[in-house]
């Protein structure tokens, strides 16, 4: 059709043609046909009938105006005539013996009071007593008066002396009763008249203009007529409204017209019986016809449709859609609908098809989202159902679900994940450890490693050999059929996938299996490497529990509580250790391998071990990292030469050494964060410390130490990154964070200060590891302390050696009193003999006696065994048989030479030949 050619909504019409009556665009249409008709024949005749129209209505105007007047005159009239007869001394005038003196002035000021044109007074005998003309005065009236001398007051018109008028007659009764006089009041019709005149211009020229606007109206209808019908005449129209219904009526595709405002302006005969549209569905909107909501909504949008295909009732429909504005009509849409229901079968399957892409993308997204065994066969069932299967089920071998190697030619299995299963359901309980027949399809699956499908679970004899009660409850609760798919990967056969469906469900077909299959290839190898991650992880925790300190040293000197814990990816490189060192010192160690897993839990294994061996050198802090750094470097070297593939050991590290006896904590840092230290009030404060690049990053820079004095009964906290850095927070807020947990928690018992400090910094599953380990310091007292200057001089030596034997019977120490003296007169001869001053001595009494000599120089005597004819080299031999342990520890400015002595342990007497040996290294003036 073409809208412009007649009839379209650019004229304002519909298009629809009815079975049953005249349809909306055939009445639209012929009436078009007529108005062209007239527009073309017979303007001028409409142009007559305008102008007769408006001269009725202007004649009628006039009559109306003119009855209007006379109505007017009429009251007025009546008013005045009541109002005189009425009057005060009306009465009493027509009385007294010459009325005619006393009414004549009085009605002369009524009537140029009321403007009528007179007012005449007059007896019952009719003779006048005033009159506006006094000639008339006395002389009687015209016309009778009988129905006022009965009381009665009455208007008409009739001639009178001053012409045609409108008069009024009231009588004037007196208290008897009696008619005493009458007043006629009257209005000339020319009067009247005249008022009708004065009106009659307006009323012309209101009728020119609407002749004026009529014809304007007329010829713009007649252009717009002749625009929208294209200068088509009424035969052209009428062969085209033919032309329309016959094409209406026939076509077997629906046409419906919708309009701006979301309404129905046409409707065939084919989208009535598609839609099922009701007889009155023209003008009304299209949300009331009750239609599918997608093809009611594409009717009035905004957008084009082509062949989109939409479900109406039982059919298929294929729908397009377009805009009607562009095409010179109104806002509004033009709809063709046409039956595709033959293509259903084929958009079913479609529709199928496009699910299981779905399903398999979907699979490839949720499926493996951790590296968790059970939670991976739990997204399997859970992605299953209720999208491909009512009911999933999922058994895995035994050794799979501890990360193992899976076993062959078994069929336990234990079920590991079940989703749709009610809880009172028939099928075997999760965690079940279930023996497959070897009858049943799951067997079957497992041997030929495809899926399995049993329709009909009722007829399946071999499955219900399995359990015959139990199989015949779960056909009794309404499950009806079964896929059972092997899950396999890398050639391994992991478990089993299950996939039932109840009866409420269409059974699986042959075309279902490939989507199981698909399935289970996806979880099967998100579940074999959660299988492998899980035994490398297993291995990799193994190793950090064999590496990690299981229990701390004893020491006296600090208190001593620590936490780790591992990432939620798993094993890290983080580790600590308290370390006891000489001179009743403790070392606390926290450092980080770059990484997790075994490669990280082995380097932290061989930086814990290279950090305790250079400790045992009793090295300043700095020094030790500097040590470990070049360790590290050469780590990282030798890997680099065995393998392109590398990954490099770097880590941090904090190395703090505590002096019991002065307070003093030297610590050293590369490339990890400060301790914190909070002191005895309560305050925390995080000290400012020198930090070197991390080890092993090749810097080549030294490591610098920084020292501060700790009050007794402060908390230092050392700890790894990941207990104030995350995703979500950054290093300075997390910082604050502890400050707050440790201020909080500062008088709690260390074990609590731990627990508040991890479960205020940390979430429930950390994404990397955290070591935390807290120290309550303590200092040495000071009558376990003793000091002495030695002068270079040997005739000192038994005297200082003396004092000492004396402090340590005030200790309670006789019983080492004789090693304590071999001990100290070696080291002391040593010092005077081969050092520089200053030299001094000093005993601590802490879980052991510590005899400490220090002096000037930077030479380290070496123990070795002396020949026969050797004269010295005997005293260190000595020291070590009697001391549990000793060496050399070297300072900014000389060296400092100890020996540790157990002040428990039970004393041996030394050979005498050992003893004369060593005695005769002196004189008797040097003892």
């Amino acid at each position: 059709m073409n809208p412009s050619a007649g009839g379209s909504p650019a004229g304002g019409t519909g298009y629809r043609a009815d079975q049953v009556s005249q349809s909306s665009w055939s009445r639209s249409a012929r009436a078009l046909v007529g108005i062209r008709s007239v527009a073309a024949q017979g303007f001028l005749l409409q142009l007559i009938l305008t102008v007769l129209l408006v001269i009725a209505a202007v004649v009628a105007l006039v009559l109306l105006a003119r009855d209007s007047s006379m109505d007017e005159a009429r009251q007025r009239s009546v008013a005045g005539a009541e109002m005189f007869a009425h009057a005060p001394g009306t009465l009493s005038a027509m009385k007294s013996a010459h009325p005619s003196a006393q009414l004549q002035p009085a009605a002369e000021a009524a009537r140029l009071g009321s403007g009528v044109d007179y007012v005449v007074a007059f007896s019952p005998a009719g003779l006048r007593w005033s009159h506006p003309d006094p000639n008339l005065i006395g002389k009687h009236v015209t016309g009778t008066f009988e129905r006022g001398l009965a009381g009665e007051s009455y208007t008409s018109v009739f001639e009178t002396p001053v012409g045609r008028a409108v008069d009024t007659t009231v009588p004037v009764i007196d208290t008897d009763g009696s008619v005493v006089g009458l007043v006629a009041v009257g209005i000339a019709a020319e009067n009247v008249n005249e008022a009708v005149r004065d009106q009659l211009p307006l009323l012309l020229g209101s009728a020119a203009g609407a002749l004026l606007l009529v014809t304007a109206g007329s010829l713009l209808v007649s252009r717009r007529l002749l625009r929208q019908t294209h200068g088509l005449g009424p035969a052209e129209l009428s062969r085209m409204y033919e032309h329309h219904a016959a094409v209406l009526h026939a076509v077997r595709e629906g046409v419906i017209i919708t309009s701006g405002d979301e309404r129905v302006l046409l409707a065939n005969d084919e989208a009535r019986r598609l839609l099922e549209l009701p007889s009155d569905a023209e003008g009304r909107p299209v949300s009331e016809l009750r239609l599918d909501p997608g093809i009611a909504h594409l009717m009035v949008s905004d957008r084009v449709a082509t062949d989109e295909v939409h479900q109406a009732g039982d059919r298929l429909l294929a729908v397009n859609v377009r805009p009607t504005a562009p095409y010179g009509g109104p806002a509004g849409n033009a709809v063709t609908l046409r039956d595709s229901t033959e293509l259903r079968a084929f958009a079913d399957r479609a529709a199928a098809a496009r699910e299981r892409l779905r399903l398999v993308h979907d699979a490839g997204v949720r499926i493996g989202t951790t590296l968790d065994v059970l939670r991976t066969a739990e997204e399997l069932a859970e992605l299953a159902v209720p999208r491909f299967a009512d009911v999933v089920t999922v058994e895995l071998l035994e050794p799979v679900l501890s990360g193992g190697e899976p076993s062959e030619g078994t069929m336990q299995m234990r079920r590991t994940a079940a989703v749709g299963v009610p809880p009172d359901g028939p099928l075997y309980p999760l965690g079940e450890l279930i023996d497959f027949a070897p009858t049943t399809p799951m067997a079957a699956s497992m041997a030929s490693g495809r899926a399995v499908l049993e329709a009909d679970l009722s007829t399946a004899r071999g499955w219900h050999a399995q359990d015959p009660a139990r199989t015949q409850q779960v056909v009794d609760y309404g499950i009806r059929s079964l896929i059972t798919v092997p899950l396999r990967a890398r050639g391994v056969v992991l478990g089993l996938a299950d996939f039932w469906r109840t009866e409420s469900t269409q059974p699986f077909e042959e075309d279902d299996l490939a989507s199981a299959e698909e399935l289970a290839a996806r979880a099967a190898v998100a579940i074999d490497n959660a299988r492998r991650y899980t035994r490398e992880h297993t291995v990799a925790v193994a190793l950090q529990r064999r590496l990690l300190p299981r229990s701390l040293p004893e020491q006296s000197t600090l208190d001593v509580a620590y936490r780790y814990l591992p990432a939620e990816a798993g094993v890290g490189g983080d580790w600590f250790d308290v370390i006891p060192l000489p001179g009743a010192r403790v070392a606390l160690v926290v450092g980080d391998v770059v990484g997790h897993g075994l490669h990280a839990a082995a380097t932290m294994g061989r930086l814990r071990t290279a950090v305790h061996n250079f400790s045992s050198l009793d090295l300043a802090p700095d020094e030790l990292l500097s040590h470990v750094d070049e360790l590290v470097t050469h780590i990282d070297t030798n890997v680099m030469g065995e393998s392109e593939d590398f990954e490099i050991a770097g880590a941090t590290c904090l190395y703090v050494i505590y002096d019991a006896v002065t307070g003093r904590t030297t610590m050293s840092s590369a490339g990890h964060p400060g301790p914190a230290v909070v002191y005895p009030d309560g305050s925390v404060a995080f000290p400012d410390l020198p930090v070197a690049p991390p080890l092993g990053v090749g810097s080549n820079m030294p490591a610098e130490a920084a020292e501060l004095i700790l009050p007794e009964g402060s908390r230092l906290v050392l700890y790894t990154d990941g207990l104030i850095e995350d995703r979500h927070r950054d290093f300075d807020a997390g910082l604050e964070q502890l400050r707050s947990a440790l201020s909080a928690s500062a008088h709690d018992t260390l074990d609590d200060m731990c627990a508040a400090v991890t479960n205020a910094m940390l979430p429930a599953r950390p994404s990397d590891d955290v070591a935390l380990l807290i120290t309550h310091t303590r200092r040495l007292a000071g009558d376990r302390v003793a000091q002495w200057e030695v002068p270079s001089e040997p005739a000192v030596v038994g005297t200082v050696r003396a004092q000492c034997i004396r402090t340590l019977e005030s200790w309670g120490l006789d019983e080492i009193s004789f090693s304590a003296e071999l001990v100290l007169s070696e080291l002391i001869t040593n010092a005077v003999r081969y050092g520089s001053q200053p030299i001094s001595v000093r005993l601590l009494y802490d879980r052991t006696v510590v005899c400490e000599v220090s002096d000037g120089s930077s030479t380290s005597p070496h123990l070795r065994r002396a020949a026969s004819t050797d004269e010295g080299g005997r005293g260190l031999f000595l020291v070590a048989q009697y001391a549990e342990r000793w060496g050399t520890r070297y300072g900014s400015r000389g060296k400092v030479i100890w020996a540790e002595l157990n002040p428990h342990a039970r004393q041996e007497e030394p050979s005498i030949d050992v003893t004369d040996d060593f005695l005769d290294q002196w004189d008797d003036s040097d003892l």
